[in-house]
Formats: structure tokens, sequence, C-alpha cells
């Protein structure tokens, strides 16, 4: 809706925003709209955890799924039924994982002073970050008045990924809860997690129709730690698709890849994003 498809890049990515950035230096090494505000869908559930790691909430409090966790934004369904009981780091643990809306809404309606004071602080700490391009108004992204620009999403990873239970819960392959008397398997929602071509500290996923398919990493590549963000991506597996572009471009890349040489080599007359 922003007309931002009718750009083109250097490798022809089909997301309309995107933002490759070294992580220890700030170098961008790619960028596409990476100023434009769009809606970023789950994306925002890396905020959620963040503000639930930070609080040192007791893990293992128990918490049930209301009728009030149920979308009524997008009439999304869920595995997890009303009355359904988990604690409260498996319920993280399915939001950063497998971008389970409930148990994301979950997360912020029993945060200490309710949704409204948890959406408060979404914010706050957003702006606390230097997101200025930042606006949450719900925990789970189904709302499209959740929004950010890259930019502002590249420094929420790159902070988030200092914090062990994100790194851990985004990037594990599958996990299982009980519920009643049934184990339910849920996976992870990006792919990318199970193969080895990739080393990953964190990700999320994201998809709302205003939206397009979104992800956000921080990866290995080439012996150095990137931080990608891809936006409105055009189709289902594209996203994918545009981050395996980036991997084989820096791989295949002798300026680009710190694989046996010297850092000054690579920093020379490239953009570096300040902090």
């Amino acid at each position: 809706m922003a007309g931002l498809h009718g750009d083109r890049d250097q490798l022809a990515l089909r997301s309309s925003v995107a933002l490759v950035v070294d992580q220890d230096t700030k170098e961008v090494l790619l960028s596409k709209n990476d100023q434009a505000v769009l809606p970023i869908a789950s994306i925002t559930k890396l905020m959620t955890g963040l503000l639930i790691s930070e609080a040192r909430l007791p893990m293992d409090e128990s918490i049930s799924i209301t009728q009030a966790d149920v979308d009524t934004e997008k009439g999304s369904s869920s595995r997890l039924a009303v009355g359904t009981e988990l604690s409260r780091g498996e319920l993280l643990h399915l939001a950063l994982m497998s971008s389970e809306n409930r148990a994301a809404h979950a997360l912020g309606r029993t945060y200490p002073g309710g949704l409204p004071r948890f959406v408060e602080l979404m914010n706050a700490r957003a702006k606390s970050l230097g997101m200025q391009d930042t606006n949450y108004v719900e925990p789970t992204g189904l709302s499209s008045k959740n929004q950010s620009s890259a930019r502002d999403l590249a420094t929420l990873v790159s902070f988030a990924h200092g914090d062990p239970t994100l790194r851990e819960m985004s990037t594990s392959t599958g996990y299982q809860v009980e519920v009643g008397r049934r184990t339910l398997q849920f996976n992870n929602t990006n792919r990318l997690v199970k193969s080895p071509a990739w080393d990953i500290g964190l990700q999320k996923t994201g998809y709302i129709s205003e939206a397009g398919q979104c992800l956000v990493m921080q990866a290995k590549v080439a012996g150095r730690k990137l931080i990608m963000v891809f936006l409105d991506s055009a189709g289902k597996l594209s996203r994918i698709a545009d981050a395996e572009r980036v991997r084989h471009w820096v791989e295949s890349s002798p300026v680009l890849s710190r694989k046996g040489a010297p850092l000054a080599a690579h920093v020379a007359d490239r953009h570096v994003v300040s902090n």
C-alpha cells in the first residue's frame, strides 16, 4: 500500500524493505527503504518477550488462557483453547518460537498492571532503545497499528540478542506442552533454524495481510554477526529466499566476507550506522 515494491535493489529482493547490518561495527551492508514505517505483524512479539524476560516474573507461574485472549482483530485460530493452563515460561516459548497469539496476549494481560500498562511499557522500552519510528497498541502483532521501521527493528534485534532466554526460545526448532491429557507439538515458524547452512542467534517471523511476510534475524555469516530485517515480502516463502540471497551474497563476496581478512579492509568506503 505504501508503493515500495517498485523500488529495486542489487539482489532483486522480494521484500520491499530490507536492512542488513554488521552487529559489531554497525556497518550497513544492504539497505532498502529502511526508514519506511510499516506494520510489523508478529515481529511485535520480540518486544513482548523482551519485557517479560526483563521483568523477571516467575516463569513457572501458571496462567490460564481466557476469552480475552481470543483474536477478535483477525479471527485467527489457536490450538490453545480457552481454559488451557500453561506456565509463563511455556507461553513465552510458544509466543517467540511458533508465534502463538493467545500466548502473547496472555503474557501481556497478566503483566503487573494489566494489558494497558504492558502496552505503555512496550512503547516506553522502544523509546529507551532509540526506536523513534515504533508504536505498539497490543502485544501480538495482529493489529496493523503496531508499526516500525527496519532501522528500529535492527536496533531491537541487536539488543534482544543479548538476552539468553530470547535467544534460546526464538531459535528452538520445536517445543511440546502438556494440555490436559494431550501433548501438543509446536514448531518454529522459521524453517531456517533447522538448516545446517545457518547459524542463527535470534529470530522472529511475522505475517498479517497489511504487513506482508516479515522476518528479523541475528545470524553469523562468513565470520560476521549480521542483523537482517525483511519487511513486506511479496510471497509466502520470499522472506526466506531473501535471507538466502543475502547469505550467498555475503559468503561469495571477498569484500563482505570477514573470513581470513582484516576488519579494516571491509569497513572502508561503506556506510556505518550510528548507535
